[in-house]
Order: C-alpha cells, then sequence, then structure tokens
C-alpha cells in the first residue's frame, strides 16, 4: 500500500477490474484494488455484467435487505456446476438459501449454540488449545496451520456434531475442496474435486446419520440430533437438506476459525508493537480478534442476485442482476476505520462485517470469537517469543484469505 503510482493509474485499474481474470498480485494484497474501487468506481460493473462493490454502506444495506437481494444461488449455480452434486450441496447449504429453508436450518442450529452452551465450550477448549501446545513444544518447528489453528474448529465441530475422534482426519481435506469450488473460476480438477469431496462427504453423514437416529445426543448440545428432530414452523429437514447443511456446518465452521487464527499469529510478527501491546495488556484480546477480523477476513467475497429492479449506491440494477460484495474493502472503509490499513488491537469501535449482517449474520460467529480469543490467549502464554520460520504459504483463493503453511520456531 499504496501500489499505483497516481490517481490516474488507481482509476484505470478500477474501471478494468475482472474478478475472473485476477491481477497476479491479488491474492498476495488485494487491499490496493479494494482501496482503488472504492474510491474510483465502488458499484464496478465486470466484463460479465455482474457487480462488484466495495463501499461499507453499499454492503451492508445489502445483507439487510433480504428481499430484495436473494441468497438462494440455483440461478447462479447452474452454469457453473452443472447437474452434480456439487450444485445440490451448495444450493442447499444454509448460506446460499433463502426463507424459509433457511429459517429452519438456522433455527435448529442457533438452539445448539446458545451463549450458555458456548460458555460450557470454554473448558474443554482450553484443555484442547493446551494439549496442542504441548505438542508444539516438543517440535520447535512447527506449521502454525496444520499443527495448530486447523485443528481447533475441526475439534469443536466435531464436537457439536457428535464426530468420533477417530473418524476426524478427513474433514479438514473434503472441507478445502468443496470450498474451494467456491473460487470465481475453477479448473476441471477443482472441480472434480469437489464432487469427490461431497460425495465422500455425503457417504460418511448417513452412517453418521443413521447411528445418531438409532443412539440420539443431548438435544441442547448436540447439534445433529436437534436438525434429525427439530421441526420448525411445521417444516422437517428431508435427508438430502439435512446431509448437506452437516456438510455446510463442518466447512464453515473450519476454515474461517482457522485463518482467523493464522491470520493473527502471522499479523502479530508483521506488527510487533501490537503484538507487545497485547502481551502487555491481554484486556485487549477480544478487540484484538475483532481488528484481526477486521483487518485481514477470513471470508473476502460474498454474493447476492437482484430479485427487486432497485437502485444500488446509486446505480440502477435489474432484476437477476449478480453482485459480488467485497468484505475485504468494505472493512478497510475509511468513512467508518479511521486509518484503515493500521493494524490496533485496541480498535473501538470495529463495526466489521467480516461476520456478514441481517439475517444471513453467521450463526456460529461467537463460537469462532471463543476459539481465537482462547487461541491467541494461550498461545502468547507459552510461546512469546515464537517467529516465523521460512516463507509463508498463502492460499491462491480469493475468497477465503489465509495461510496454507505458517512455518515458525516455538519455545
Amino acid at each position: 500500500m499504496p501500489r499505483f503510482a497516481n490517481a490516474d493509474e488507481a482509476a484505470q485499474a478500477a474501471r478494468s477490474f475482472d474478478l475472473k481474470r485476477l491481477p497476479p498480485d491479488f491474492i498476495d494484497d488485494p487491499y490496493p484494488w479494494y482501496h482503488a474501487l472504492r474510491e474510483h468506481d465502488p458499484v464496478h460493473r465486470m466484463p460479465d455484467g455482474s457487480y462488484f462493490i466495495t463501499r461499507y454502506d453499499d454492503c451492508e444495506a445489502l445483507y439487510k435487505d433480504a428481499k430484495t437481494y436473494s441468497s438462494d444461488k440455483k440461478i447462479e449455480f447452474r452454469p457453473k456446476y452443472g447437474d452434480s452434486l456439487l450444485f445440490e450441496h451448495h444450493t442447499t447449504s444454509l448460506v446460499f438459501n433463502d426463507p424459509p429453508l433457511h429459517t429452519h436450518v438456522r433455527r435448529a442450529i442457533s438452539g445448539a449454540l446458545s451463549p450458555r452452551a458456548i460458555a460450557e465450550m470454554e473448558v474443554g477448549l482450553i484443555e484442547l488449545v493446551d494439549r496442542l501446545l504441548a505438542r508444539l513444544e516438543q517440535k520447535r518447528n512447527v506449521d502454525l496451520i496444520e499443527d495448530f489453528a486447523s485443528a481447533i474448529p475441526v475439534e469443536i465441530i466435531g464436537n457439536l456434531l457428535g464426530v468420533p475422534h477417530n473418524e476426524r482426519e478427513p474433514l479438514r481435506g473434503w472441507s478445502l475442496a468443496i470450498l474451494g469450488a467456491l473460487e470465481p473460476v475453477l479448473t476441471d480438477a477443482q472441480t472434480k474435486a469437489g464432487n469427490d469431496a461431497v460425495r465422500d462427504f455425503l457417504a460418511y453423514l448417513k452412517i453418521l446419520t443413521d447411528d445418531r437416529r438409532r443412539n440420539p445426543g443431548d438435544p441442547d448440545k448436540d447439534v445433529l440430533t436437534r436438525l434429525i428432530n427439530g421441526e420448525h414452523d411445521g417444516h422437517k429437514l428431508t435427508e438430502t437438506e439435512l446431509l448437506q447443511n452437516c456438510i455446510f456446518i463442518l466447512n464453515a465452521g473450519h476454515e474461517t476459525t482457522t485463518n482467523l487464527i493464522g491470520n493473527a499469529l502471522h499479523l502479530l510478527q508483521q506488527w510487533p508493537d501490537q503484538k507487545r501491546r497485547l502481551m502487555d495488556d491481554p484486556g485487549l484480546m477480544k478487540t484484538a480478534v475483532e481488528e484481526v477480523l477486521r483487518f485481514e477476513s477470513s471470508n473476502q467475497l460474498g454474493n447476492r442476485r437482484v430479485v427487486i429492479d432497485t437502485v444500488l449506491g446509486g446505480v440502477p440494477m435489474k432484476e437477476g442482476d449478480l453482485i459480488t460484495i467485497a468484505i475485504g474493502a468494505a472493512n478497510r472503509d475509511p468513512k467508518y476505520f479511521p486509518d484503515p490499513d493500521r493494524f490496533d488491537v485496541g480498535r473501538n469501535p470495529n463495526r466489521h462485517l467480516a461476520f456478514a449482517s441481517g439475517i444471513h449474520v453467521c450463526a456460529g460467529m461467537n463460537v469462532a470469537r471463543l476459539e481465537g480469543r482462547i487461541a491467541l490467549e494461550r498461545f502468547l502464554k507459552r510461546f512469546p517469543n515464537y517467529r516465523l520460520d521460512g516463507e509463508p504459504l498463502r492460499s491462491p483463493r480469493a475468497r477465503f484469505r489465509g495461510f496454507i503453511t505458517l512455518p515458525a520456531v516455538v519455545g
């Protein structure tokens, strides 16, 4: 920052921006592009006719108007996936649906994620994190993603669904393949990997749900039992809705939280003054987690379809128009975040959109916050002098921002 030599160069970059033909340096650092778009073309029409929005006000307005902007992806995803398992999954899951299905599934999930239930997770989460930290100490040369960040949400979501510990090993690979298929442009290999992962995931979940029907868990804590037994407004989930939303829960709760923890540990190395500030005042941990979510949003992009002719950000839009929401851009809008490119662990207020807003606000956001807080608190207490060791490998995806590997030395 800044990447462009002058305003004219930034304006030209904004006008030519195409999510399906990303600049080679975009994945490494998308923020100069977001800034250029927000300043020069905030409701940008891309070559395929869809819109890319980057201002906080426009993103928030879209999130809060579910009647004008639909989350249903059947029309959008049919050309992309055809008649495939990926199409069935992504058009049945909670995040890509409107009421009433969205309402039924969300109520079942939210009921098991009450404030009391989340508070009761803390003791077990601390024990899990401390076990992982003990292993890191033995190894000393570690990968902060594989050895730490990714292991935490797999266990937490696995517990919520009652997945036996010895059956959790494939979950991360399935998740990465399915979420990777959400990228704007796919290779044949990515499409095949995504479909294969949905197939294998469904086969496993069929066995798990059949067993849970025979041996129900505690519906106040076991999300899977709630989904199987739950009925809201006379609607009981079909077998397809049940299985596909179990996949969604595991995927959504896993990848974004992995990125939150990994991004935090990376940022604290890039901003040593903020690391010292946080260690001197652990009371800032909650605001630090929110700042990581804002500064490096785990989920960078969202999507909607216009269902009623409207005007957004001063631009007329017609029914059927597709919109990409640049969450990462909105979260660095200087109108709401002074000095937005500065990482500030004490930033307050911090009304970021990392968890979206409106009816689709993330159902598991308080679980993610708890995981992030405990992971960072315990890690920094045990390894205050950790350092990165070698070149981090950033995930090559535009939609999810995080690392594949983050080599470090601890102890």
